[in-house]
């Protein structure tokens, strides 16, 4: 069954003007690259380089492909881009991503607006995503967010981050670590994010694919007023 998402890519806009976020880009695919660290990565590079805005979701009745593009068009057009910064290796429970340090009030409201503008879009949960999520063993919250919109980790529990590994076993982690740590010494801490990105998930188990970039071209002051 096919899968859509919305995510932020830094870089995704290849150009003299994104030269920070390509560059961003390229250090984590060239991680991902690095074959000594595959079984620690292999859902990363599935789902590919991106921060989620709207997870992963099954078109509802009636909504199609080219109705979520052109939705996406719209939501970006009424969005500016957030700088992302203070980008560092973090690690999350047992995975690890590049987390901002820095202010993250844009990025926070742009994830919150791409939760509810792209709601109509997404099907109820069918029985796989509900054994694969077990919202039964959610906190309270988390489980209200679930049932709600289709993700647990948005508004209040939403912590925006770039993902670079799976969960890595205790023992490994140090090894890890250290990798991690010498190959992003280098990478730009701060970034502009400048687009939303569409994916697709074609079969679930598939890796998601790029489906359309999607400039995010308001001024800070027009989202403003608005």
């Amino acid at each position: 069954m096919t899968r859509y998402a919305v995510y932020a890519v830094p870089g995704a806009l290849d150009g003299d003007d994104d030269p920070a976020g390509v560059e961003l880009r390229d250090f984590v695919e060239r991680w991902y690259a690095l074959s000594p660290f595959h079984e620690f990565t292999r859902d990363a590079r599935r789902y590919g380089f991106h921060g989620t805005l709207k997870a992963p979701f099954r078109l509802s009745d009636g909504r199609t492909e080219a109705q979520l593009r052109d939705a996406a068009d719209a939501f970006a057009a009424a969005h500016a881009p957030v700088t992302l910064s203070g980008l560092r290796v973090t690690r999350l429970g047992g995975f690890r991503a590049l987390v901002p340090d820095g202010d993250q009030t844009g990025i926070g409201a742009l994830s919150d607006d791409a939760v509810r503008d792209f709601d109509g879009f997404r099907a109820a949960p069918d029985e796989a995503d509900l054994r694969r999520r077990r919202p039964e063993l959610m906190p309270p919250r988390q489980r209200e967010l679930y049932e709600k919109w289709g993700y647990p980790y948005v508004f209040d529990e939403f912590r925006f981050h770039l993902t670079l590994t799976d969960p890595v076993p205790t023992a490994r982690g140090r090894v890890v670590d250290e990798a991690l740590a010498a190959h992003f010494a280098t990478a730009p801490q701060d970034v502009v994010l400048r687009s939303i990105a569409v994916f697709i998930e074609p079969e679930r188990g598939d890796d998601f694919a790029l489906l359309g970039i999607h400039p995010l071209t308001a001024s800070a002051t027009t989202q403003e007023a608005d």
